[in-house]
């Protein structure tokens, strides 16, 4: 049986020392949307990480016993990554780095894949509304996404 961990994560602020953290979990995150198309492989990945998205972001990292368990990545009021391991989806983690990203900022866009109904229903709940939508031409995935903001 598993057992939940009802504990609220500790939210922090991030930097390029989690890299290595940060870059496990995105790639298990991601690794579990099957309508992806893989693109780098996980050094690539921890390269970009590490040399572009931490040194180039606002940071926050969720943490669950001293472990980073997801992060939040900002560039003005854009949210570009919101990813939480797998293991620890559905227990608050995603909703503690979403309420630190609304703290910070009085709006909030952010672009998500069309088929990933799970993001959709969580920005949903948490109070973005579809701007605009994507064909799929302006990401490197090449999938529709849709453009969504939230503001206080």
């Amino acid at each position: 049986m598993l057992i939940r961990d009802e504990a609220p994560p500790l939210v922090r602020r991030g930097g390029v020392g989690d890299a290595d953290r940060l870059t496990a979990v995105f790639w298990a995150a991601r690794g579990r949307m099957a309508y992806l198309p893989a693109l780098y492989t996980y050094e690539q990945t921890a390269w970009w990480v590490e040399h572009v998205m931490a040194p180039q972001s606002e940071l926050w990292v969720a943490e669950r016993h001293g472990a980073a368990v997801g992060f939040a990545a900002l560039q003005g009021d854009r949210l570009d990554h919101l990813y939480v391991e797998p293991a620890a989806q559905g227990q608050g983690v995603g909703e503690a780095l979403l309420a630190e990203a609304k703290r910070r900022r009085s709006e909030l866009h952010l672009r998500v894949f069309e088929q990933n109904a799970g993001a959709r229903a969580f920005y949903e709940r948490h109070g973005f509304a579809v701007v605009d939508v994507g064909d799929g031409s302006d990401n490197e995935e090449r999938l529709p996404d849709l453009h969504l903001r939230w503001h206080r």
